[in-house]
């Protein structure tokens, strides 16, 4: 049953109402208590209270998630997170995302960011120009916060749920240029950014440019490459683990490779195997094979140094380490290897990846099959006709 008290208030009829019902039973002590809310009209007032109340029987905590904002949702539900079984990789992106999120709505009260807003988020993002798996990783993240909200009772819907990532409408130019050639180097653009890792490079950038390119490794099974890893009788390496090193040694984190598919090991060439033991001599007694001053190579230093050979080589693309992981898979799609085999060397356990640079690379090779055929048999495909003249 409810009750209504007049007060005067500062609007413009000079008054409001106050509603007073009983709620629910408190969540931390048991105890029934009533609930109050004001309004210009008694209907608003009731509204209010009701509101209250149904969130309260829903399990909502509204005095513990009464002004929470969004950042310190976050938080929360970060230090959460990375007491889960996440590598240390993950969770630095899942903190980009996390930055990228309290930017936009981080002095939010998380409780006020309706499906709406959240949207309105998203298309700002496009707007800014992210990249479209950048905002699928947000995406992503916004919508494991908001779970999390939903299991700590701190609301009652998750305003991710139904919302759309922004999708740029293709030109036929752009349609027929595939975007999957931008993932990997051809094998002219390959030769000029190898000569430019041996003729530009700086300290063990041909190192770590042409074991990329020749064994697909990521960029955290390569820094985690120990002495023991190399087994130089058979020119075969071991991959059982991966690093962490963005930028300083300080957070130097080493854990498993990223799947179970990932631990593996390959055969590679000869050049690729001396190229690297011989860094033995050089490295300080160091375990790792590509240190310095002792200590395993950083990210953030092989992606500097991926961005300096790129503008000294001239190639438009946009080249990263992880490029040459592509590259290695294009590679071995035009050597005809099967396409099981390449995923068992690179480490997939889930094939999309390279098989959209497979299907990309025998595609292109499909192509010229008339030719070689005529090349090979023109004699057959000669009339009687034509012989005879």
């Amino acid at each position: 049953m409810a009750s209504f008290t007049k007060i005067l208030a500062k609007n413009k009829q000079g008054y409001k109402w106050i509603c007073t019902k009983d709620g629910p039973a408190d969540l931390d002590t048991g105890e029934r208590r009533q609930i109050k809310r004001r309004g210009d009209t008694k209907a608003l007032a009731e509204a209010r209270v009701d509101a209250v109340i149904k969130a309260q029987e829903s399990g909502i905590n509204t005095r513990q998630t009464k002004g929470l904002r969004f950042q310190d949702l976050a938080d929360e539900w970060l230090l959460d997170y990375e007491r889960s079984k996440v590598k240390p990789p993950t969770i630095e992106q899942r903190k980009f995302c996390v930055s990228v999120l309290k930017k936009k709505i981080g002095r939010m009260v998380q409780d006020k960011i309706t499906s709406g807003t959240y949207q309105k988020l998203l298309n700002e993002l496009f707007d800014d120009e992210y990249a479209h798996s950048t905002i699928i990783g947000i995406n992503a993240t916004a919508n494991m916060i908001f779970k999390f909200a939903l299991r700590m009772k701190y609301r009652k819907e998750n305003p991710v749920s139904g919302s759309k990532i922004p999708e740029k409408i293709l030109t036929v130019e752009e349609l027929e240029n595939s975007p999957i050639s931008e993932k990997y180097l051809e094998r002219d653009e390959l030769a000029l950014f190898l000569n430019t890792a041996r003729d530009a490079g700086k300290d063990l950038d041909e190192e770590i440019v042409y074991t990329l390119a020749f064994t697909g490794m990521r960029i955290g099974e390569l820094i985690a490459i120990k002495f023991t890893d190399l087994n130089r009788a058979l020119n075969r390496i071991r991959i059982t683990k991966t690093a962490s090193t963005r930028s300083t040694h300080s957070n130097y984190v080493q854990g498993t490779p990223k799947t179970k598919g990932s631990i593996r090991e390959f055969e590679v060439d000869p050049f690729i195997m001396e190229m690297l033991w011989n860094l033995k001599e050089r490295n300080n007694d160091s375990e790792f094979v590509l240190s310095r001053n002792g200590k395993p190579m950083l990210h953030a230093t092989i992606e500097l140094r991926f961005q300096r050979l790129l503008r000294k080589s001239g190639i438009k693309k946009h080249v990263t380490p992880h490029t040459l992981r592509h590259t290695h898979i294009s590679m071995l799609a035009e050597a005809e290897v099967d396409l099981r085999m390449i995923m068992k060397r690179v480490g997939h356990d889930e094939p999309k990846t390279t098989l959209k640079i497979y299907t990309h690379v025998t595609e292109k090779m499909q192509r010229n099959v008339v030719e070689k055929l005529k090349n090979v048999f023109s004699d057959l495909l000669e009339t009687p006709q034509l012989q005879e003249m």
